[in-house]
């Protein structure tokens, strides 16, 4: 049996690095704190000397991957572009570049389901897209409104979905997402 980490040594990253892929590998209903705690050679106590309870680091997960997700937008929004066709290409190529990079944290933050935690992440994913409506309108605000801007994400959310549970790579499927953005610019600055 591996020896126990010290609870000074357990850093909240490192708790939910762990909880992150047990959530992704069996669901948020089938992990309990122990086993967490198991994958982490500590305590359960120690555990709780961090987070309350499951749900509240399910829920400081998904915030934090929802902050690092709209921290890559930021760092797109304040990047010069040539054309407004660049600028809202490089954000849908962003985001899909995140959703197939950090397959773990896509899968927490978008595709969950579970009725204890839609109350509790409601806010996070209704800040992300509004940052996510906001940069598109940005930088097209003649050919943005709601529901175009609501079909770009969907279309965007559906393309990471279909890979996400692949072997693919963002590398691996960077000419296509090229293709499919060029595709969906194409029709939503016509």
């Amino acid at each position: 049996m591996a020896p126990r980490k010290k609870d000074t040594e357990l850093t909240k990253e490192a708790i939910m690095n762990a909880a992150r892929e047990l959530f992704v590998i069996k669901g948020y209903e089938h992990v309990s704190m122990r086993e967490i705690a198991k994958e982490l050679h500590c305590t359960h106590g120690a555990l709780y000397y961090h987070f309350q309870n499951k749900a509240e680091l399910f829920y400081k997960i998904v915030q934090t991957d929802f902050q690092f997700l709209d921290g890559l937008l930021e760092k797109v929004l304040q990047a010069s572009y040539s054309s407004k066709e660049e600028a809202v290409k490089t954000i849908l190529l962003k985001f899909i570049e995140f959703g197939l990079t950090y397959k773990s944290h896509y899968k927490l933050m978008f595709l969950t389901q579970n009725l204890e935690l839609d109350m509790l992440m409601e806010q996070e994913p209704n800040k992300s897209y509004e940052r996510f409506a906001q940069a598109i309108f940005q930088f097209a605000p003649d050919k943005a409104n709601p529901t175009v801007i609501w079909c770009l994400f969907l279309a965007v959310s559906g393309f990471v979905t279909k890979y996400v549970q692949t072997d693919a790579e963002y590398k691996d499927m960077e000419g296509l997402a090229e293709q499919y953005v060029a595709f969906l610019i194409k029709g939503f600055l016509s």
